[in-house]
């Protein structure tokens, strides 16, 4: 399938691909686009299947969400990939199949694998229908939830990602069948660590939530050594929001050391 793309930069600049994460899209990167990117790069940040402004047909599995990446970037010399959560475990999922691909990785908080209650409890939730009255209902559902992303971007995440149904009320503009899906295959055994041996890698983890366990940061470290950069940022799980300042300094600085691709 190919994917709606936001995008961002000179098409002729050296490409960057922004994957998010579960029940987002790809617009979630504009401020790390506009603010720090895009002046040296060609951002693209597609919406996965069944999110946003993509088709929501099913299979909603890992090799898919892959292959749609594939298809919708197409044949290309080595990028830099950045990936938030699930986003995260997809590249992860891609370096298994065609390291070819990475130039560099940045995995964002990312979902390296879901213990299964983990799992359970966050599908469960998302197969709930959470619907509001207004963009102001669902930006309070958020902050109430524990949320420290800053209110404004909220409101811009209501602006884009919320849409009205049939019934009136509005939800987020994605498949509760796909998301309930994606977190059990969150659950899955991961590809080890070894699959970035030889790609430059970048991993935040937040500080405030926990989803990259400690034993998997371990891992990570002692098998790519002086081939990992690991940065904890002092927020909440969508770092690259919740602390934008750390977040998208350790990325400008990782991406510009990555010559000469870069800059």
């Amino acid at each position: 399938m190919r994917l709606h793309v936001h995008e961002w930069g000179d098409p002729a600049s050296p490409a960057v691909v922004c994957v998010h994460g579960v029940s987002a899209h790809g617009r979630r990167f504009r401020r790390l686009a506009e603010e720090y990117l895009a002046a040296g790069y060609r951002v693209l940040a597609p919406d996965l299947r069944g999110h946003g402004r993509s088709q929501y047909d099913p299979p909603w599995d890992l090799p898919t969400f892959v292959d749609d990446l594939l298809e919708t970037i197409g044949e290309s010399d080595p990028v830099a990939w950045i990936g938030h959560s699930f986003g995260g475990r997809l590249i992860l999922e891609l370096a298994a199949r065609e390291p070819g691909r990475i130039r560099s990785a940045v995995l964002l908080d990312p979902a390296i694998q879901l213990l299964p209650h983990v799992g359970f409890d966050f599908a469960q939730e998302a197969a709930k229908d959470h619907a509001y009255t207004s963009a102001d209902e669902a930006i309070e559902a958020r902050l109430t939830s524990g949320s420290l992303t800053p209110r404004p971007l909220l409101e811009e995440e209501a602006r884009e990602h919320l849409e009205p149904s049939a019934d009136g009320l509005l939800r987020w503009r994605c498949a509760r069948a796909a998301v309930a899906t994606m977190y059990s295959e969150l659950c899955l055994e991961p590809p080890p660590p070894t699959v970035l041996e030889g790609i430059p890698s970048l991993l935040v983890h937040a500080s405030h939530f926990g989803l990259v366990r400690e034993e998997q940061l371990t891992a990570y470290e002692d098998a790519l050594g002086d081939g990992l950069e690991d940065v904890g940022v002092d927020g909440g799980q969508v770092d690259y929001w919740d602390a934008f300042g750390e977040t998208a300094a350790a990325i400008e600085r990782f991406l510009t050391r990555q010559a000469p691709a870069t800059r």
